[in-house]
């Protein structure tokens, strides 16, 4: 039931201490203030690195050509290791291969036209899962498929960067681009959601590309994803496509410069666990100097229980129960540091909304931010920090005698 009276006796005893509520409060407000600014930095981090892995999907892994560093059965260090459709097949056939990719990328003439327009642009060469390797998202048409590798047809996806500079606002779809002077016909333009460094690609088939430019049977790497693979079970894969190669290529399986791999499963469990670890850390400080406010809070507590032992006694002595005692002083607690925390949690807040208008994303800080259920359990903390806080002076206050606290001076 709400004590109108309780609630008047509470705001008058912070009324008469003013400067000592004010400093009290303001040391629970900065804790708040500082762990929230905290958390939205650290999430300002996780966000900027998980948009630097969003340009590709997440469980995948990379495979490029190297050069030999040591001798092997025979072999000189120094070979260049030159990759083949067969090795694309090969490793095809390895267990927890999801979709897979070979590409490469022409480089000799990258001059892409459309009647008078023209571009340099990215003219790379794969197989339709690239797409899904790459999080390509297609925003007309299609992007290659089977058939077009099989049929070694000249079609080709574009960018929307190359579709702004060459069309114009006319749709592109069933038009003819020159690559590099061939003809090759648009079935599609994609998006990117991990920004604009790769719009300025346009992908056609691989089949039709070693034909076309005389590449023969080469490609330069080779990408796959791996479906619900563990990082163990990834790292497994990496070693039974290095020993697969080496056996091809005739290197030794130990010389990691013969061909390089690149883990995403791997990697990117270690950016999450390293931001886990960076959360705690920003907790257990955070918290750590709301404590300290905590401690303030209940230091003045104490001398509040002080200051009114005799009317305490007054109290007790007209029948007042320890329960009401406890109450009022829990009650000034929990609304000095709940007030303070709220304040602090807003500015916070406020701060990062500023923050993240006013600066722009960049490859390792994006939208610092604290999600709503952050936000919940701070508020929580603060009723929980502000109970903590008045429990011992109330009570000590509870056990007071009437007697004793009416010969107190």
């Amino acid at each position: 039931m709400f004590d109108l009276d309780k609630w008047q006796e509470i705001f008058s005893t912070i009324k008469k201490n003013k400067l000592r509520t004010f400093l009290t409060g303001f040391s629970v407000a900065w804790g708040i203030f500082m762990l929230i600014i905290l958390l939205g930095s650290g999430y300002g981090l996780e966000n900027g690195v998980k948009k630097e892995f969003k340009g590709d999907a997440e469980n995948t892994i990379w495979i490029n050509q190297g050069i030999t560093s040591v001798a092997h059965k025979g072999y000189k260090p120094g070979r260049f290791i030159r990759f083949t459709n067969d090795d694309y097949e090969d490793v095809k056939l390895v267990d927890d291969v999801e979709h897979i990719s070979s590409r490469f990328r022409i480089w000799e003439n990258n001059t892409i036209s459309y009647n008078n327009e023209f571009g340099s642009f990215d003219i790379f060469c794969s197989h339709p899962e690239y797409g899904i390797i790459e999080n390509i998202e297609v925003a007309k048409g299609r992007f290659l498929n089977k058939s077009d590798v099989e049929n070694f047809r000249k079609v080709t996806a574009i960018g929307r960067l190359v579709d702004e500079a060459l069309f114009k606002g006319e749709s592109p779809i069933g038009k003819y681009v020159k690559l590099s002077g061939v003809p090759f016909k648009v079935v599609g333009v994609f998006d990117d959601p991990g920004g604009d460094r790769d719009l300025s690609r346009v992908y056609i088939p691989v089949s039709t590309a070693q034909k076309v430019f005389n590449r023969g049977n080469r490609i330069n790497n080779i990408s796959m994803t791996v479906g619900e693979a563990t990082v163990e079970r990834s790292n497994q894969m990496v070693e039974e496509i290095r020993s697969k190669l080496a056996s091809t290529h005739h290197f030794s399986p130990e010389d990691i410069r013969a061909i390089h791999i690149w883990n995403n499963v791997e990697n990117y469990k270690q950016f999450m666990d390293l931001f886990a670890s960076i959360r705690l850390f920003i907790w257990i400080i955070g918290i750590g100097t709301i404590i300290a406010g905590i401690v303030g809070v209940s230091n003045i507590m104490m001398i509040v229980v002080k200051e009114r032992t005799k009317e305490i006694g007054i109290r007790k002595a007209m029948g007042a129960t320890p329960w009401s005692i406890i109450s009022l002083i829990l009650q000034e607690s929990v609304l000095i540091t709940g007030f303070a925390g709220y304040i602090g949690l807003v500015l916070g807040v406020g701060l990062l909304e500023l923050i993240s208008k006013a600066m722009p994303a960049t490859d390792y800080f994006a939208n610092p931010e604290i999600n709503f259920n952050v936000a919940i359990g701070a508020t929580l903390l603060l009723i929980i920090s502000g109970a903590i806080a008045g429990f011992v002076p109330a009570k000590k206050a509870a056990s007071v005698k009437p007697v004793a606290a009416l010969k107190d001076e």
